[in-house]
């Protein structure tokens, strides 16, 4: 008897946008950033994750981050949006997807964000039980442009590759 392993291969795109607001921390990739406002939304309105969880989402052919956590749900507000994340994850292991790599963009005039990318990609990279190296996070400016450059807004946009693994015997 032979085993034969053939993968099928999906990619997915998230993308999320928060207004800034004062009296709120600032939560991205599901590390606290000092800054002077947080992100306005029902949950800790982490646009980062917000963004990856609808790219791993979209890959799996699943729903989206708000039917499955609606902000009706009052179960939902104030929510720390790893716990989201590793629904999610479950959600994917249940049907035998395994994330494959990560790659996601900030899109912030403000703060600067280099200083917290490693530990970004450390919080991502262990909520999805991945390699560091497997996830990739980019910050760009909007170049003084729109809310997102007067610093009125962050944005977020990821992109995600899924396989999943199928054994056949010959």
């Amino acid at each position: 008897m032979i085993e034969r392993h053939d993968h099928e291969y999906r990619t997915g795109i998230g993308t999320d946008i928060h207004k800034l607001v004062e009296g709120r921390r600032l939560m991205l990739c599901g590390v606290y950033v000092p800054h002077l406002a947080g992100l306005a939304g029902f949950s800790d309105g982490d646009v980062g994750l917000h963004a990856l969880i609808d790219a791993l989402l979209g890959a799996a052919g699943m729903d989206d981050i708000g039917t499955l956590f609606p902000d009706t749900d009052p179960r939902w507000k104030n929510a720390d949006s790893k716990e989201f994340l590793l629904v999610v994850k479950e959600l994917l292991e249940r049907k035998d997807w395994e994330v494959v790599n990560v790659d996601l963009i900030i899109h912030a005039e403000e703060p600067r964000l280099e200083p917290v990318k490693r530990q970004m990609k450390r919080c991502i990279a262990g909520l999805l039980d991945i390699d560091f190296t497997a996830v990739n996070i980019k910050a760009k400016t909007n170049e003084g442009l729109g809310r997102i450059g007067a610093s009125e807004a962050i944005a977020a946009t990821a992109a995600v590759l899924l396989k999943r693994k199928y054994k056949r015997t010959l």
